[in-house]
């Protein structure tokens, strides 16, 4: 344990205490909003955050040729999950929703800041993601996870802004009664709300625009776990392709999802196109991932040829 940690780990250690008293309220409090515990939004955000926070932090060990960045956005972020929470936390204790609610100028004021903090947010994870690939990193493996991982993060948190764009009919409902109560929704094809898996509370009526959300946001986690894995099994040159793989799988099931949600296909219930889709990622990911695998060295096996070779 360190004596002195960044703003950025303290905020972790927070979000996730924070996570459990939430937790706790949910057993405590029997209010719901939109059928769902007044709670559960606050202590699924805490752990998120939570958990982002630590893996960014993680990261900026990979980036010593950026301390003044680091340090910049490390504060960043730490206070726009600070003051996201908070909010959200605020909007539950008060029985409001806190995202596309714009029912009342408080409520209205309070989904801006949250956006308008969720973006600038995201501008310093893209700035972070230059940075990684501008850094060199020894470890070429780690460097591409964390490279690829943090792209495609940055891609999937673009989802968010997806979701706050008015739909036509809360458009229409604005220009004949002159209001707009909801700015927004992250279901497709029907209203947020209703059933929903459980934990989650993603629609199993329609589609829904959080599942692809939370697969992009969580590439940062990932493809760094799959490096990791991968350990020293292999070659080098042989671990890079298969995190370059790992990325591409990535990156096609994330464009599945969304297109699944889009489409107003619950999760629980796929089309036969989807499917198939599926499938083919799934096959084609194992297959490729075995060839790769099959072809490359084992690490030791590596090493004996360059030194016989030289």
């Amino acid at each position: 344990m360190r004596s002195r940690r960044t703003l950025l780990e303290l905020v972790a250690i927070g979000m996730a205490a924070a996570a459990v008293v939430f937790g706790a309220a949910m057993l405590i409090d029997p209010r719901t909003i939109e059928g769902w515990p007044a709670w559960l939004k606050p202590a699924k955000f805490a752990a998120s955050t939570a958990i982002y926070s630590a893996t960014l932090a993680w990261i900026f060990r990979y980036l010593p040729d950026w301390p003044r960045l680091t340090r910049r956005v490390g504060a960043l972020t730490a206070w726009v999950f600070v003051g996201e929470v908070a909010l959200i936390a605020m909007q539950a204790a008060r029985g409001e929703t806190s995202h596309f609610n714009t029912s009342s100028v408080l409520n209205g004021v309070v989904f801006t800041l949250m956006g308008l903090g969720i973006m600038t947010q995201t501008v310093g994870a893209a700035v972070v993601t230059v940075a990684l690939w501008r850094q060199h990193i020894a470890d070429r493996t780690m460097a591409w996870a964390l490279r690829l991982g943090m792209t495609l993060t940055v891609i999937g948190a673009s989802v968010g802004g997806m979701m706050t764009q008015p739909t036509s009919a809360q458009m229409a409902q604005a220009r004949e009664s002159g209001e707009m109560p909801r700015s927004g929704q992250h279901s497709i094809g029907g209203v947020d709300g209703g059933a929903g898996l459980p934990g989650t509370g993603w629609s199993t009526e329609h589609g829904d625009m959080r599942v692809p959300h939370f697969v992009g946001l969580h590439a940062m986690q990932t493809l760094p776990i799959v490096a990791l894995l991968l350990g020293r099994r292999r070659d080098e040159a042989t671990r890079v392709r298969l995190v370059w793989l790992a990325a591409v799988s990535y990156a096609v099931l994330f464009g599945l999802l969304l297109s699944q949600a889009m489409s107003g296909q619950p999760l629980v219930h796929l089309s036969s196109t989807t499917l198939t889709a599926a499938g083919a990622w799934a096959s084609g990911t194992v297959g490729a991932g075995s060839i790769i695998w099959m072809r490359g060295g084992h690490t030791a096996v590596a090493r004996r040829s360059a030194l016989e070779a030289a």
